[in-house]
């Protein structure tokens, strides 16, 4: 009955735009009384909507989203299935969790306190997420990939820090120019950082 009352809901509120395939649907899945129509049912009345549950499925499309990029990046098919890690938490709470699962082709979803050396990670929210390597791709191509970016932040930090270093640019430059370089520098110092990091675990 809850399935049939669904269905009725959704063939009225379809109507406008398919009117003659959800008239003929309406009128098969209950009685009806004589010269009653679809064009005159009510349409369901709004109801407010449940926030905390739009706020978890918005962070699950994220999070898929997220180990759909690292697949992309990292060339590895869609049919391997790769494991999940929430880190520095305690627990994984989002209730769509077996839809993440589903979608994003996982083993399952950990929580952590510290991410696998070889993880590649995102952000979703406040929250970082780190998908496991190991055995999923080619160590070599994965090294010379990360020491190519390596290089390349190490070469733009030293452009930002000779920007810093020259004491009219910083005298005279406006305020908000001379914070976003040194917001430029903080980056890239970051990822430098990350970079080695990924480095290292992967030569082990």
């Amino acid at each position: 009955d809850a399935t049939l009352g669904f269905f009725d809901t959704l063939l009225r509120m379809l109507h406008p735009f398919m009117p003659f395939i959800t008239e003929e649907l309406w009128q098969h899945i209950s009685e009806r009384a004589d010269g009653e129509s679809i064009m005159t049912a009510q349409l369901p009345k709004p109801a407010k909507a449940n926030e905390a549950l739009l706020k978890a499925m918005a962070e699950a499309k994220e999070i898929v989203s997220g180990v759909r990029n690292v697949r992309t990046g990292k060339n590895i098919p869609v049919k391997n299935k790769l494991k999940l890690q929430v880190v520095g938490s305690t627990e994984f709470a989002n209730p769509f969790e077996s839809v993440i699962v589903k979608l994003a082709n996982l083993e399952g979803i950990a929580a952590v306190e510290a991410k696998d050396p070889t993880a590649s990670a995102f952000i979703v929210g406040a929250t970082e997420y780190a998908v496991p390597l190991e055995g999923s791709i080619n160590v070599a191509e994965e090294l010379a990939k990360l020491q190519k970016e390596l290089d390349y932040q190490r070469g733009f930090l030293a452009s930002v820090e000779k920007k810093l270093s020259n004491e009219k640019f910083v005298a005279h430059a406006p305020k908000a120019v001379v914070d976003g370089e040194r917001h430029k520098q903080a980056d890239a110092q970051a990822k430098i950082a990350t970079l080695e990091a990924s480095i290292a675990a992967l030569s082990k």
